[in-house]
């Protein structure tokens, strides 16, 4: 059997499926870093912080939102600790007042209504359950932005529970955390025998 007219074939093939696997995700998605170092494990651990300490929801149960300045400031008017990244976080940001830009991995599109009340205090769903262990990550992992819809790869690229993801700066550190797109919401809520309208999530 002739295999030598088959080769190209097969080269191509493979060339194709690495640059989907690849190459695809390097085009699509830019990357860029938190503007802070910031460690959710001393935070977390060594102070004994929870979740809703920092993210506490709206009134009305919506998104929970990422803590302004002013909440980090009251804690952080001088060095607590001899790290370099909590140095630099009171002299740029601090000190002169200006509020860090982050990145918000699980920012959802505004079609979308989530209460994070709804799932935290009458699902009694932990944090960890959508958003992974975030108290073992040393350090933000890069944001990765879809260049094409403007949102998070966390919401828009992946799909499936069990995705392992990285979640912090260091190649080595990965978690297990579900997906964040409707398919995944939908899946979740019939595993525990909930059926929605469209307009239930979408306003």
């Amino acid at each position: 059997m002739n295999f030598s007219g088959k080769v190209p074939i097969l080269l191509g093939v493979l060339a194709s499926l690495c640059a989907g696997w690849i190459g695809f995700p390097r085009v699509i998605y830019k990357s860029r870093p938190q503007p802070v170092e910031f460690s959710h494990p001393i935070h977390a651990r060594k102070a004994g912080m929870l979740c809703v300490d920092c993210h506490a929801p709206r009134e009305d149960g919506t998104y929970a939102g990422v803590p302004p300045l002013s909440q980090c400031a009251g804690c952080h008017t001088a060095n607590l600790g001899p790290t370099a990244a909590e140095k630099n976080f009171i002299a740029e940001y601090v000190k002169t007042r200006r509020e860090p830009q982050w990145a918000v991995y699980a920012r959802q599109p505004e079609s979308v209504w989530f209460s994070h009340t709804s799932h935290i205090r009458i699902a009694k769903l932990p944090c960890e359950r959508c958003h992974g262990d975030q108290a073992s990550s040393d350090q933000p992992r890069p944001y990765q932005e879809d260049r094409i819809s403007g949102y998070s790869r966390d919401i828009w690229g992946y799909k499936g529970a069990n995705h392992s993801r990285r979640v912090g700066a260091s190649k080595d550190e990965f978690m297990v955390v579900p997906g964040m797109k409707m398919d995944d919401c939908i899946d979740c809520h019939r595993q525990e025998g909930l059926e929605h309208s469209c307009l239930d999530c979408h306003k």
